[in-house]
């Protein structure tokens, strides 16, 4: 039986760490602000404006997630690499016959952007929403496994019914991913064929 997959982008997919560094120091250079870049980087995950308003005041976070989003593509885009096994994983859903979907909070057209520049082509990419809110998509596409890095990405695949896999690539460890309800955790996508191999006639 075919199946969908569901996967993060951040820190699931691609080390966006390098390009979002570059982004936050540009965008303190334009406003003036004073943004520690590589302590944001090390909490990658929730929504843009959950990390700006430890920098701006909330009436302005608004106006400057959009000066954000607005430089991102030229700034991060460039910076940010796939991680390892990123292909893999999306050629292992491929080769069973299912579907590959991107769910991300990430703002959409820099998430297809980032793919775009990798070579990363997933069946769908849907953005713009975070933690229990990836359930829209993951019910919408019928997906039965949600792969994340992050404690939001669990509440995710749990809020659908999904089976959540969790990598060990982003902020979260092992044991906090465990503790949020993961079903498996890998310690990256390197792993994830092998696991999916054994999965499906499992499932079966």
């Amino acid at each position: 039986m075919a199946i969908t997959v569901g996967f993060d982008l951040d820190m699931t997919l691609i080390d966006s760490r390098p390009g979002i560094r570059a982004c936050y120091q540009e965008l303190s250079e334009r406003t003036g602000t004073y943004i520690d870049a590589d302590l944001a980087v090390t909490r990658l995950g929730p929504p843009l404006a959950e990390e700006l308003i430890n920098w701006f005041p909330a009436g302005e976070v608004e106006t400057v997630a959009d000066v954000y989003r607005e430089i991102y593509p030229t700034v991060a885009i460039a910076e940010t690499p796939a991680l390892p096994g990123a292909r893999e994983a999306i050629a292992a859903v491929r080769e069973t016959g299912g579907r590959a979907i991107v769910v991300t909070a990430k703002y959409e057209p820099n998430a297809k952007l980032h793919l775009a520049h990798l070579g990363i082509e997933p069946d769908a990419v849907i953005g713009d929403l975070w933690a229990e809110q990836k359930a829209e998509a993951l019910r919408e596409y019928d997906a039965g496994v949600y792969v994340g890095d992050h404690v939001g990405d669990v509440r995710g695949a749990r809020t659908a019914g999904a089976l959540s896999v969790a990598v060990a690539t982003g902020p979260c460890p092992p044991e906090e991913l465990r503790a949020a309800g993961a079903d498996i955790v890998l310690t990256d996508l390197t792993e994830f064929p092998g696991w999916l191999s054994d999965y499906r006639p499992a499932r079966a």
